[in-house]
């Protein structure tokens, strides 16, 4: 991939989210654009439908969420072809429909997930993919934060914040990739790839990011728009922080992890 594709790539991200959340969906997205995805692909936690119309050239088949003003924001963008209101571990279409299942940093939001694994393989076709990254065990113990407080020798201080931050984020999960192939194998699935990415600087960008990114859910807010001026000019501090992190995304101390599954025939 060129120079002036990754730029696209975290430029169409940036320029309408706030940059914390951006760039890291940009990693995600530069991800994708290498994995094929047979049809028709089902997106399990569609969300706002941003990160799927901005990252894929066509419309998706199928989003489903269980929250309903997310999917309204969803469908005004025109990103699936049908979007459904509904829980994961419920989805209501037969056995072997889909070819592929994505998932965008969604699974770790879900405390009950083995069920809702179970069903992203029954609705595959057999050798169907799931392709899907989430933040793993690394992510609290990296926490700018937390290393902060633990240099200082405040270990329970330290735990706290990262228990903190995982409360914000609203992590239910936080774990290993052995973790994640575990119930992978359980639910149905075989791992075909699965890679680590976003190293610990790249956290700390988007830990600071959460302060720093109030006045961008002010205008969201006020404006309807995460970002009021999506111009080169106002947003050449946030491109220059990361910029970098597109270029060469797999880090062995990656705080997060992808993972291309299939169902098993």
């Amino acid at each position: 991939m060129d120079k002036q594709q990754l730029d696209d790539i975290l430029w169409r991200h940036l320029s309408s989210l706030p940059y914390f959340r951006g760039f890291l969906r940009a990693v995600e997205d530069r991800f994708y654009q290498e994995i094929d995805l047979p049809a028709p692909v089902f997106d399990l936690g569609s969300g706002d439908g941003h990160f799927a119309s901005v990252a894929f050239e066509g419309k998706l088949d199928v989003g489903l969420d269980p929250w309903v003003e997310p999917t309204l924001e969803a469908r005004g963008r025109e990103t699936y072809r049908l979007l459904v209101l509904g829980e994961g571990a419920n989805i209501p279409f037969p056995e072997g429909y889909f070819g592929s299942v994505t998932s965008t940093s969604v699974l770790e939001h879900i405390p009950d997930i083995e069920p809702v694994l179970a069903e992203a393989a029954r609705i595959l076709k057999p050798g169907g993919k799931f392709v899907f990254c989430v933040p793993n065990h690394r992510f609290p113990e990296l926490l700018w934060g937390r290393r902060f407080l633990g240099k200082l020798g405040l270990k329970r201080w330290a735990e706290a914040y990262g228990r903190f931050f995982n409360k914000i984020a609203r992590h239910a999960h936080t774990d290993s990739p052995s973790v994640w192939t575990v119930r992978l194998e359980q639910a149905g699935f075989e791992l075909v790839d699965t890679w680590d990415y976003f190293p610990p600087e790249a956290l700390t960008i988007l830990e600071w990011g959460h302060p720093l990114g109030l006045p961008s859910l002010l205008s969201k807010k006020l404006f309807g728009r995460w970002v009021l001026f999506p111009k080169r000019w106002n947003l050449a501090i946030p491109w220059r922080w990361t910029r970098k992190y597109l270029d060469d995304p797999r880090s062995e101390q990656g705080v997060c992890s992808f993972f291309i599954a299939r169902r098993k025939p």
